[in-house]
């Protein structure tokens, strides 16, 4: 039987429609063409500028089959071509990205549709050499072009023996929740086959499929830690009997993925098809046959619409109903609303503690943010606008890249005074869940339409963040970060790093391990780490950078290669008993080829912001990491204190010969460069950086020399005297001193008041430049630190840096 059809104005020739392709279900090549003609709306947004490689089954599925990877020079010329480099030369693969090239796929009998993650990207050069297969004339040629960054990351789960789909959602759902915690969207595929895929989209151009590889190996390493019985990540076959293997390896630039929609070449004509969670979540999960699949996308649409990037190129793609994917734009909008009907018929007064009223602001207009634990955690966003709040209900905040925009979507105008709403919506009710201010403040207007809002935002977090909210469909609005026109395009990563968030000293002992987590308190220097483009920048917490001081951690670019990351951790060095010793780390005769960099926070990945996430999900996405490092002596992801209570987390601290103990509160978000309460220190010592304003000529075997230096904290007119340190300093130590003091000499003293005390007569007066650290057991009269001890000088730190003499002893200025 033969057939010329017209698809979308081209002619494609079939035969052989009559032939049986699947002889278990009767399945003709007629109608596997005409379901690949159907299902194209929907699978050509997963294979367009994709180079593609088939697997065909020409005599049926159960005859032999064969991969081919090169574009048969005999294919029609308006099959677009794409040329990829291999060690033989460049090869020419089809790009479908038509209908008529699904149909021509399936006269091929191609049922197996394999694609890699990424996308050809023009490179803007001229054409390079002449592919091995050369095109016919009149073929449609991508040249110039390249491999393109991966757009998005896939884990393949593969069942051993007597593992079934139900097992392999299972581990899905739990994918889902690790990737949802790093900020990423997951979307499931049963596979056609035995298992299931696992799909998330990755920030154009913020990864390599380097760094996409390692990201999805880390995953599987951190299923196959938590359920060893039931998952492996090991590529060797023999590790795999009775359990899940979950795939990592296909997130690299040379492998490939059986695309969606595609069909397989098993028994049945069973389809990659995308699927819900809420299906994953109930037991008996089954493969679906094409029919199936072809009546599901026609009914819901594709449930996948939110895996790939946008094509503006391409036909609209048909988003499933209620799937957050937006329509095309009303050609005329409708009005915004500005009362508060809307509001009042979805709540009941006498049962919610919401609010009813409230007048318009004074001044300029107000914003909120409201953090919101419904059935799924979002944000929701408010404006003052025209004596109501208008209000957009934000999955993911506001972004903080102007390379991705979130989904914001238009919900009901709120009464003012919900501005100030704090506390919890019963269950059962409308928005039933906890809601708490996560930002507030005022907002300079630019421009208000009804499809378009233009706002610079002055809150406590998003402090002149200029924003604008463009609407795409009837409630469907995309958040959009405005670039700072001022900024350098070509500014240092270290610039975008945060300033750590500083714990608070504390009682720990009533801390329950149930809402807390216990971690060491280490004796180093506080190191914010920025892995991107394949280097490493360090950074302390007084801004200065440190980078070359600390060459051992530039393994940190080789161990995540092709990623982006921003980490929060501690420079140490280890005693001989594997305590760490700030002593050593100031300048000990073992500081050489010691230092290790202990982390204990992840605060960005791949362009996603952690720092909104709670504690408990920044160290899931911390210990997903750590295979990656396992074979970095120099950095290390110490364990956490197994501990009940503070009391118990304490004692053992001692135990150990640690400096103390952070208690970290498990819901805690990171909020750089503050000092706060979900984060509380116990030591069990005190120490305190001061500056050094003069020394006391040494006697005996330090005659010649410094025998004690004079320190103190800084006021408005000089230094407040804190009492002189002699002890704790090596021979090395005080020729360091005497070598950084000697050029600061001065002729006054630099402290504020005439010094009574013994120690400072025949003292030599120095500019208060050089920072220390000493250790001491409480103070004396006066103000005076009683036994004090030298522990090391403080290069990390100014003067500018200390506190003042009204601050201390009570905090420290870098924990």
């Amino acid at each position: 039987m033969r057939e010329n059809r017209e698809v979308d104005g081209i002619a494609v020739q079939l035969t052989n429609l009559d032939k049986v392709i699947y002889p278990a279900t009767g399945t003709t090549k007629a109608e596997i063409i005409d379901y690949y003609q159907a299902i194209a709306p929907f699978a050509l947004h997963h294979l367009r500028d994709r180079p593609l490689t088939r697997k065909r089954w020409p005599n049926g599925v159960d005859k032999t089959a064969f991969f081919e990877k090169r574009l048969p020079g005999h294919a029609p010329v308006w099959i677009r071509r794409g040329s990829q480099h291999h060690s033989d030369g460049e090869s020419l693969y089809p790009v479908i990205d038509n209908a008529a090239g699904m149909v021509w796929l399936g006269q091929q009998a191609a049922l197996e549709l394999h694609v890699p993650q990424w996308t050809f990207v023009s490179d803007g050069a001229a054409p390079g050499p002449e592919p091995l297969d050369a095109p016919p004339p009149g073929a449609q040629l991508l040249v110039p072009e390249v491999p393109g960054p991966p757009d998005r990351l896939v884990l393949d789960l593969d069942p051993g023996p007597a593992v079934t789909l139900d097992d392999c959602a299972a581990l899905a759902l739990r994918i889902r929740d690790l990737l949802a915690a790093m900020g990423m969207d997951a979307y499931p595929v049963t596979s056609g086959s035995k298992g299931l895929h696992v799909y998330a989209p990755l920030p154009p151009g913020g990864i390599s499929s380097q760094g996409a590889r390692k990201v999805a190996h880390a995953i599987a390493a951190q299923l196959e830690s938590e359920s060893p019985e039931l998952v492996t990540a090991s590529m060797a076959k023999d590790q795999r009997g009775g359990r899940i293997f979950v795939d990592w390896s296909q997130n690299s630039a040379s492998k490939t993925t059986v695309s969606p929609y595609s069909l397989r070449g098993r028994d049945h004509p069973w389809v990659a098809a995308p699927r819900t969670w809420d299906e994953l979540a109930r037991p008996g999960l089954r493969q679906l046959e094409f029919g199936e699949v072809l009546a599901r996308a026609l009914s819901d649409g594709d449930l996948l619409a939110g895996l790939d990037r946008a094509d503006d190129s391409g036909p609209a793609r048909p988003g499933p109903a209620g799937s957050g994917v937006a329509p095309a734009a009303p050609s005329t909008p409708p009005a915004e609303p500005v009362d508060l009907g809307a509001y009042r018929a979805k709540r009941d007064a006498r049962k919610t503690p919401e609010p009813f009223g409230g007048a318009p602001s004074q001044g300029d207009p107000i914003f909120v943010i409201q953090e919101h634990h419904a059935r799924r955690l979002h944000y929701d966003f408010r404006l003052e606008h025209d004596g109501v709040l208008a209000s957009w209900a934000v999955p993911k905040n506001l972004p903080d890249d102007p390379e991705i925009n979130h989904l914001a979507v238009r919900t009901e105008d709120h009464p003012m005074d919900y501005a100030a709403f704090e506390g919890s919506i019963p269950k059962g009710e409308y928005g039933g869940g906890d809601v708490t201010i996560w930002d507030h403040g005022t907002y300079e207007l630019e421009k208000w339409r009804s499809g378009e809002v233009i706002v610079t935002l002055y809150g406590n977090r998003l402090r002149g963040k200029r924003y604008a909210l463009i609407r795409t469909g009837e409630k469907n609005w995309l958040a959009h970060l405005t670039k700072d026109k001022t900024a350098s395009a070509q500014a240092p990563a270290t610039t975008s790093a945060p300033d750590p968030m500083l714990p608070t000293e504390s009682p720990i002992d009533r801390l329950s391990g149930a809402d807390w987590a216990f971690e060491g308190k280490w004796d180093g220097y506080r190191i914010i780490a920025t892995v991107r483009g394949g280097t490493v920048a360090l950074r302390t917490r007084s801004g200065r950078v440190v980078t070359g001081e600390f060459p051992e951690f530039e393994s940190l670019a080789h161990d995540l290669d092709g990623m982006d990351v921003v980490l929060d951790g501690e420079a140490v060095v280890l005693d001989a008993n594997g305590v760490p010793s700030f002593h050593l780390m100031a300048g000990g005769d073992t500081r050489a080829g010691a230092v290790q960099l202990f982390l204990f926070d992840v605060l960005a990945l791949n362009g996603v912001d952690l720092t909104t996430r709670p504690w408990t999900v920044r160290r899931q996405v911390l210990e997903g990491l750590a295979p990656l490092l396992e074979a970095d002596t120099s950095v290390t992801l110490p364990g956490l204190v197994d501990a009940a209570d503070g009391a118990q987390a304490a004692a053992l601290s001692a135990e150990l010969g640690w400096e103390g103990i952070i208690a970290k509160r498990r819901d805690s978000p990171y909020l750089p460069g503050q000092r706060v309460r979900a984060w509380l220190k116990h030591k069990n010592w005190r120490d305190l950086q001061v500056a050094i304003g003069g020394w006391k000529p040494g006697k005996g075997s330090r005659a010649n020399g410094i025998g004690s230096v004079l320190v103190g904290l800084p006021a408005e007119t000089g230094l407040v005297y804190l009492g002189s340190v002699g002890s704790g300093f090596s021979d090395r130590d005080l020729a360091a001193l005497q070598e950084e003091l000697e050029p600061l000499r001065m002729r006054r003293s630099p402290f504020t008041a005439p010094l009574d005390d013994p120690d400072a007569r025949d003292a030599v007066w120095v500019l208060p430049k050089v920072i220390g650290d000493v250790r001491y057991s409480s103070l004396r009269r006066g103000g005076h630190l009683r036994q004090p001890t030298w522990r090391g000088f403080r290069r990390d730190l100014l003067p500018g840096d200390l506190p003042t003499a009204g601050e201390a002893p009570w905090e420290s200025p870098e924990e």
